[in-house]
């Protein structure tokens, strides 16, 4: 069912206006990004008429736009990723662990992003691999799948990886599976000093290297000595790693990583009201507790695609990604292995059947199969309008 206010209705509504006091300042793929979701599902991109075979009950099913920043067309995404990561679940628990840049660091990613968000994403997968095969600690290879999430709550630049480890992993040796305690998979004062040591001798590396932008208030910054002032205070912060306890099983992690695989800044449902002067919409405090942690905030329409757009991710950028044993060179091999140390059998192929092309609702009227009987190009719309009431389709080819 169609939400209420969406991402995309801010958009045509302040977009034009927004685009043109902001004309020069917006990137070529920041434009796409808005133009796609703006355009999600309505005539811009074409469709086509579907047909109920039992009543004969129409509707029209607009085309989705596939832009991974746009909040519609997520869901479909997600499951498929899903799909086919469900072979590589063990029957393990799995920890969720989380590596937060500090503020300071996150302001010279605004700037920088596609290499501070690469260096996050090499220097936490680094710092959890070595920290996790130290004989001190578990001596043992083990699995990584990183997601990254730029955003807060509210909306505000707040760069972060998300893991979901394996409680355990191989013996250097490969001989044997090496269990992580129950509740505890690694130190995260150790996680935190490690990934500080090696985020910040790179840091410094690209920057002497003359890779590293800044502008504005941070123009300084590109003076050596300016930018190691800077960074000092960072050295002495503690930088925080969060290691959640384990989750019940293999399909607690499916259901979990369905929500934060391929979401970006803002679902549709958190949205609650929009005028010509307002965006209202729910988001969390994590500085508050218990039921005081859901607030309400409002925005201005302006500010709230300024935010939005803040997390629109470098041309390419990959934004999921598999180390250790879930590395992709090694992915199949290293999963056999473990499995056969574990002493369980590898999923069927039954277990990993892609899921039926037919993916169109039944009919709303009784519930028949639905067959398409019209297709309409862009900017076009069909030929007759159906006979009934029609309306858009959530999962659109």
């Amino acid at each position: 069912m169609r939400a209420s206010i969406e991402v995309a209705d801010i958009f045509r509504a302040a977009g034009p206006a927004y685009r043109a006091a902001h004309a020069g300042h917006l990137s070529l793929h920041q434009l796409k990004v808005m133009s796609a979701i703006e355009h999600c599902r309505t005539a811009a991109l074409g469709g086509h008429v579907e047909a109920c075979e039992d009543c004969g009950q129409c509707r029209i099913a607009y085309n989705s736009c596939r832009n991974r920043h746009c909040p519609k067309c997520q869901g479909a995404a997600a499951r498929t990723w899903l799909a086919e990561r469900k072979a590589d679940l063990l029957p393990v628990g799995y920890f969720h662990v989380v590596f937060t840049l500090p503020a300071e660091v996150a302001d010279i990613a605004f700037h920088n992003k596609a290499l501070i968000y690469d260096l996050l994403f090499k220097v936490a997968s680094e710092t959890i691999l070595t920290i996790a095969a130290d004989p001190k600690h578990l001596g043992a290879r083990i699995g990584i799948t990183a997601v990254l999430h730029t955003w807060g709550s509210a909306l505000t630049h707040h760069p972060h990886v998300h893991m979901i480890v394996p409680g355990g992993g191989i013996a250097p040796d490969g001989s044997r599976w090496i269990s992580s305690r129950p509740a505890f998979l690694l130190p995260v004062r150790v996680l935190g000093k490690l990934f500080r040591r090696l985020f910040l001798t790179r840091l410094v590396a690209l920057h002497e290297a003359g890779r590293l932008a800044f502008f504005g208030s941070m123009a300084h910054l590109a003076e050596r000595q300016a930018f190691v002032r800077y960074l000092s205070p960072v050295r002495k912060k503690r930088w925080v790693v969060y290691a959640k306890a384990p989750f019940a099983g293999p399909e607690a992690v499916l259901a979990y990583l369905s929500r934060y695989t391929h979401r970006v800044a803002i679902s549709n449902r958190r949205l609650i009201a929009l005028d010509e002067n307002s965006v209202t919409f729910r988001y969390k405090d994590y500085r508050r507790a218990g039921a005081d942690r859901q607030q309400v905030m409002m925005l201005g329409p302006d500010e709230f695609i300024r935010r939005f757009l803040l997390h629109v991710l470098p041309r390419g950028f990959h934004r999921i990604r598999h180390y250790g044993l879930l590395a992709g060179s090694a992915r199949k091999t290293s999963l056999a292995r473990a499995r056969e140390l574990l002493n369980v059998a590898a999923p069927s192929e039954d277990d990993n059947s892609v899921e039926p092309t037919d993916v169109r609702p039944p009919c709303s009227c009784c519930g028949g199969r639905m067959i398409i009987i019209e297709t309409f190009e862009r900017w076009r719309q069909p030929r007759g309008p159906p006979d009934t009431t029609t309306t858009n389709r959530e999962n659109s080819p």
